[in-house]
């Protein structure tokens, strides 16, 4: 792409969101805005370098008059919608919230319509496959049998776009995000919480008796994937998994956190939760290699860069 674009990233100050804003700035041809609300995004992940090549606007998407007015005041190529309540407990804690962010979509969608942009990036979630009917979860097999409040919304945010793209030609990109991990996740998920609690000393707290598998996608490889969809004009109008493939239990990451932290943690087993803790986890991959050309960074290697750029009291 050559001339000079302007990118909407939407939930900029989150821990995705704002990976990608660095990502962009750090080439010549864009003119990145970042919008967030802060509710759980922070200014401290704004990116370190001032130039003018971005700039951050406290804005609440799910709220037409804030979001309308930055987005009639910039003409924007491209939106990468990412602005929503994420994380299982969180979702669960804030069903209604969830249940907003169906405004948020609808709004991005309509203004975007209206004002020429080429094309949106939406950050959907592996939880629309529900439990698995297949292993690798495929893009083109979605079994749509989860109930949780999150999962439905990005289905149907999934649905909304496919309509807008039907009805107004509005062209659009799915990523459907399994679990991410790196520098400046929230707290409040595994692989954080994990590290939190090993570089303490405190009891590593496991839900249900740990068996249950997941997949670990590093953040650098993430967001090399969802930048290439966009540099290549790849997945238009399609979807495709972000995320890595090696299955792990909850177990074994405890303990390789652990050992990697050089702590004397133990892991300490609590009830298995009542709804929203899926047995298996695991995504075909083939799209987002094809994104990468490279293999994935490999989950010590991307643990040590993770523990490494955690401040140290």
């Amino acid at each position: 792409m050559s001339e000079k674009q302007t990118i909407l990233i939407t939930g900029g100050a989150g821990f995705v969101g704002s990976w990608l804003v660095d990502k962009f700035i750090s080439k010549n041809d864009v003119n990145v805005i970042i919008v967030d609300d802060l509710s759980t995004g922070s200014t401290n992940n704004l990116p370190q370098v001032h130039n003018d090549r971005w700039t951050f606007i406290k804005c609440d998407i799910n709220n037409y008059r804030e979001i309308s007015a930055v987005m009639l005041a910039f003409r924007f190529d491209y939106v990468f919608h990412y602005a929503a309540v994420v994380g299982v407990q969180r979702t669960l804690d804030n069903p209604s919230a969830v249940l907003k962010d169906i405004e948020g979509l609808k709004n991005i969608l309509d203004l975007s319509k209206n004002t020429g942009v080429k094309r949106i990036f939406y950050s959907s979630s592996s939880e629309v496959y529900g439990e698995p009917v297949e292993m690798p979860q495929n893009e083109k097999t979605t079994p749509l049998n989860s109930r949780l409040p999150y999962a439905v919304v990005k289905n149907l945010g999934e649905v909304m776009l496919r309509t807008y793209q039907s009805e107004y030609g509005l062209n659009y990109t799915i990523f459907r995000l399994f679990n991410t991990y790196g520098p400046r996740q929230s707290p409040d998920f595994v692989i954080s919480k994990f590290i939190s609690k090993a570089l303490a000393g405190e009891d590593v707290t496991i839900y249900g008796d740990g068996n249950q598998t997941r997949t670990f996608c590093f953040i650098e490889d993430h967001i090399l994937a969802t930048f290439s969809a966009y540099e290549g004009n790849q997945f238009i109008n399609d979807v495709v998994n972000i995320g890595n493939d090696v299955q792990i239990n909850v177990v074994e990451l405890a303990q390789t956190i652990i050992k990697q932290t050089n702590s004397n943690s133990k892991i300490k087993y609590l009830p298995a939760l009542p709804d929203g803790d899926m047995q298996r986890r695991q995504p075909d991959v083939t799209n987002m290699i094809g994104l990468m050309n490279r293999t994935f960074t490999p989950l010590e290697k991307g643990l040590e860069k993770t523990i490494l750029s955690l401040p140290r009291h």
